[in-house]
């Protein structure tokens, strides 16, 4: 990427920031003293033209702004809806980069002509996403596999971003106070990394697809290192129908209530048995197959909990599924949890707040206007007695748990996330005290 690309890139994502910070500070001063139902109308259109905008601007860069746009697309907790109805579509609509890039990139990297390594390549992607696309391809033996390809200037693109989004953040911090914009670009810091590194990724999914070895109803796709680098991955083709297709997963004669039962204990059983789980469950990366089975894939992103902390996470869990929410302060600054104010009570609320949302899961997939008057309970607490600490790991297990509930949501779960959470506690396990 030369200076002026840079720049460009640079100056894109600073005039798309500023576009959607003018528009909110002309609206709170156009409305200062209207009526609020008119004032609420325009302010949530106000708010899909902004993520329109984002959209618009991510699709045209592609590379980490995507990942941000997908990341804020899967937080209904801390953006408005229109924001997660508009970027959502970033997990399907990413544009792939042409073919001719790509074979001359796996080329180089396998050291060898295309037509050496496999006997057939898809020219069109199967999938396409912020960092890499995947093709479908066979090789001279006969397996059929799927190419995981990482774009060829993407670690710098990463690096510039990143830069980008640090800077914008900032800034967003003094207008958007209570919204913790910080903890995701904590997160794409973290991550981005890591996902650059296909090596990584390819024992991630070993692991995983070793901790479910014996267990029929959870796929990971092999990998196969003889053709794998640290920007293409090799690895086995797995079909199965995409986890949000519900016309699809319908016509398939499969249960969606048998499929949140499914992803839910998969996960559960991660977190809790394994302590190693996949920590980036979105629609891109979750397949059905008849059964139901669970079919997981793109393993960038996975976290191995510390034994400390997650015991500590268990001592929290306990106490939430037993009521024991006496012992709740205890254990939020026992796993690294700090408040502004150090008293009890902000975490008292927001361990009631908890129990609410994950055993009511059903009426807040079913009500939108309950889960914006929990998202407004939960920001009224964090404003009164801020949360300044709040430790990276837990950081991962929000994630998966709003991914989750994200997921709940579109194929209609009736799952109590709480009492799931109940039974893969290992036994015997103390509530805080």
């Amino acid at each position: 990427m030369n200076p002026i690309q840079r720049f460009r890139r640079s100056a894109l994502v600073g005039r798309t920031a500023t576009r959607i910070f003018v528009a909110y500070r002309w609206h709170g001063w156009k409305h200062r003293n209207a009526d609020p139902d008119i004032s609420d109308q325009e302010l949530s259109e106000l708010h899909r033209r902004n993520a329109e905008s984002i959209l618009k601007t991510a699709t045209e860069l592609k590379g980490l702004i995507i990942k941000l746009g997908q990341i804020l697309g899967a937080r209904a907790d801390i953006v408005p809806n229109e924001y997660i109805e508009v970027l959502s579509q970033l997990h399907d609509a990413v544009p792939p980069r042409p073919f001719h890039v790509i074979r001359r990139h796996v080329e180089k990297e396998l050291g060898a002509p295309l037509d050496d390594v496999f006997a057939e390549f898809a020219r069109e992607p199967i999938a396409a996403a912020s960092l890499a696309q995947v093709h479908r391809a066979r090789l001279h033996d006969g397996r059929d596999v799927a190419v995981k390809v990482q774009y060829p200037d993407i670690e710098e693109i990463v690096r510039v971003d990143l830069q980008n989004i640090q800077a914008l953040t900032r800034v967003a911090g003094w207008v958007l106070k209570d919204y913790d914009l910080q903890s995701m670009v904590d997160e794409l810091s973290t991550n981005a990394p890591l996902e650059l590194d296909f090596i990584h990724e390819g024992h991630n999914a070993e692991a995983c697809a070793a901790n479910f070895a014996g267990q029929d109803n959870i796929v990971v796709p092999e990998i196969y290192w003889e053709h794998t680098t640290k920007r293409v991955l090799v690895m086995e083709f797995v079909d199965g129908i995409k986890i949000t297709d519900l016309e699809a997963i319908d016509a398939a004669g499969i249960d969606r209530q048998q499929v949140a039962q499914l992803l839910t204990d998969s996960y559960f059983k991660q977190i809790f048995s394994h302590g190693f789980f996949h920590a980036d469950p979105h629609p891109g990366n979750l397949f059905v197959q008849p059964g139901p089975k669970l079919v997981i894939v793109d393993f960038g992103i996975a976290k191995r909990l510390p034994e400390g902390f997650l015991d500590g996470f268990i001592r929290l869990v306990a106490a939430l599924v037993s009521g024991n929410l006496e012992g709740l302060p205890k254990a939020f600054r026992d796993l690294g949890f700090r408040t502004r104010h150090d008293d009890d009570e902000v975490f008292n609320a927001i361990g009631e707040a908890m129990v609410t949302r994950l055993s009511r899961n059903r009426e807040f997939n079913e009500n939108r206007e309950l889960m914006s008057e929990f998202q407004d309970n939960m920001m009224q607490i964090i404003r009164e007695n801020p949360v300044v600490s709040v430790p990276g790991d837990f950081l991962y297990l929000g994630r998966v748990l709003g991914l989750l509930a994200g997921l709940g949501v579109q194929l209609g779960s009736q799952v109590n996330m709480l009492e799931a959470m109940g039974r893969h506690l290992p036994d015997s396990t103390p509530a805080s005290t």
